[in-house]
């Protein structure tokens, strides 16, 4: 291994966890923002659809992606992987909902919406009352979350097995802390930060 693949082995926890928290804080974010734009064919007022309406497990796995990642920071080798292949799992699906809703704009995805706005049930009654559905950048904001959410996820499942284990903080073995070997990462310097080590010597 050169030095860079080593160098690159050492910073694996903090790619993984930050890429993990981003995406998570982003589709939370993008949950609440507006994602279709309902243009009737009554000429009646548009309907917008929140990105939580348009896919419903939008913010349930996005706050799943969330506590893997703050997990991710915690665990040993073994739950490691299992968290980064559920975290890889969950970007590839939110990334193909999200790229199905940009490409096709299903009328599934905003039928309850438009059947609350309107009263009309049924699949015939609402698409009669759709002139046109618009997308606005929010998908595309997703999308790019989820990309970054597959690659870390991704680096995570190749690199997890050189980490260095976390949380020693919560050590009970008495023993002393080893001191860091090749360069330090942000996990690790924040948790010799919070025992009043400074990490930079």
């Amino acid at each position: 291994m050169t030095g860079q693949e080593k160098s690159i082995a050492r910073r694996g926890r903090s790619i993984g966890v930050l890429g993990l928290l981003l995406a998570g804080g982003v589709g939370i974010i993008a949950s609440t923002q507006t994602w279709l734009t309902v243009v009737r064919a009554d000429a009646g007022d548009p309907i917008v659809v929140a990105g939580a309406d348009a896919m419903p497990l939008l913010a349930p796995l996005s706050l799943a992606v969330l506590a893997l990642g703050a997990a991710l920071a915690l665990v040993g080798r073994v739950l490691r992987h299992v968290l980064a292949v559920l975290a890889l799992a969950a970007g590839v699906l939110l990334a193909w909902w999200t790229a199905e809703i940009l490409v096709a704009a299903p009328l599934s995805a905003v039928a309850p919406t438009v059947t609350q706005a309107t009263g009309l049930a049924g699949g015939t009654a609402v698409a009669d009352t759709i002139a046109s559905i618009e997308p606005s950048a929010w998908p595309v904001i997703a999308l790019v979350g989820w990309v970054i959410l597959i690659f870390a996820a991704g680096f995570a499942v190749a690199t997890a097995h050189r980490w260095r284990t976390g949380g020693r903080k919560y050590r009970t073995d008495g023993a002393p802390h080893a001191e860091h070997e090749g360069p330090v990462d942000a996990i690790d310097s924040w948790d010799d930060l919070s025992r009043g080590t400074d990490p930079t010597r």
